[in-house]
This record gives structure tokens, sequence and C-alpha cells, in this order.
């Protein structure tokens, strides 16, 4: 933020495209170890996909949730409380017939806006390619006995808009460009990490 609060938009313009690209390779790995778009999916091994989302989605808010309390106006440009899905990921198992995750991975934490940035386009980033897992999910006739899922896609037809208005909010309120990557590509490396054992 330059003086008297105003954004750097030249700075913060970048930012995404920065990370976009800084990012491509955790984002790749992820994706494979997950297999979501896999047509044989089945219900055993999404189960154990949502298990350990909900596992890396706890930990991930439990940070971002000591950072907000310490910068509410940051976090209330976000809309912050609207961006949690930890207890979407803990319903969607219910209605597969399993409990929540037992454990959580181990990330750092969460220092300031810039660092609560990166982990969050990692999240946010999450519900663009949702909205395609959530439509080839409701295609497997072995999951439609469990109803609609909602973590993969729990903005509805705001998930466009949820996603502008965040990267609106990282362009203003960036001022490291190096610690928003740092933490995205943290954020990507635990979750490929974290998923492994279940990997496609």
């Amino acid at each position: 933020m330059a003086a008297g609060g105003e954004a750097l938009p030249r700075h913060g313009a970048d930012v995404l495209r920065t990370l976009r690209a800084a990012t491509a390779r955790e984002h790749a790995r992820v994706e494979a170890a997950l297999g979501l778009m896999d047509p044989a999916l089945g219900r055993r091994r999404l189960t154990d996909v949502l298990t350990r989302m909900h596992g890396f989605w706890r930990a991930a808010e439990d940070g971002l949730d000591t950072w907000a309390a310490g910068d509410p106006d940051d976090a209330a440009a976000l809309d912050w409380p609207r961006r949690r899905r930890a207890a979407l990921f803990a319903a969607d198992l219910a209605s597969l017939g399993a409990g929540p995750a037992a454990g959580t991975p181990a990330l750092p934490p969460v220092d300031g806006t810039d660092e609560a940035l990166g982990r969050m386009y990692v999240l946010e980033g999450s519900t663009l390619g949702g909205t395609f897992i959530d439509r080839h999910l409701a295609t497997l006739p072995g999951l439609t006995t469990a109803g609609r899922l909602r973590a993969f896609s729990p903005y509805g037809e705001d998930t466009g808009a949820m996603w502008h208005a965040f990267r609106r909010v990282t362009r203003e309120r960036t001022s490291d460009h190096g610690r928003v990557v740092a933490a995205a590509s943290t954020t990507f490396r635990v979750l490929a990490a974290w998923c492994a054992p279940v990997a496609a």
C-alpha cells in the first residue's frame, strides 16, 4: 500500500500472473495426485481424497483464522468468513458415510496479509476447477446416491464473482510479491505431499 492507503496498481497488477507462473508445477502435482477427473473415480477413492482435503483445509483455515483476528480489516476486505470450507468437506464426508479427518498437515503460520493472500490463492483457485469436478461427479453412477457434494463448488453461481473479488483485493493489498508467491508455493507443496498417500 502507498502512503495514505492507496493501492499500488502497477505492483499488484502483476501479482496474479506471477503467482500463476511460479506455482504452475506445484499446481499440476496437486491435480495429478487428486485425480478427481478420473472417469473411473469410485466412492471409496473419493472418500479417501475428501478426507485428506478436509484435514488440509482445517489446518489451512486455522492459520488464516489467526491472521484474520490480527488483521480484521484485510480479512473483511477478503470476505474471509464466507470463504471457509472445512465444514463443507466434513459435511460431504458425512454424506458419503464417513467421519471427519483425524489428522492435519503442518503448515507455517500466516505472518501477515501477504502470506494470507498466498495461501488463499491456493484455496480460492480450487473453486474454479471445482466447478468442473462438481459436474464430473454428477455423471458418475456410483456417486449419485450421496447427493450433491458442496465443498468443490461452494459458491455456486457466485464462483466467478468471488474469484474476481479475491483477485481485486489481492492486487490492492499485496505489499511484497515474493512473500505472496512463497506462501502459495509452500501451500501447494504441503497439499501435494499431504495427498500423496491417496494419489491416483
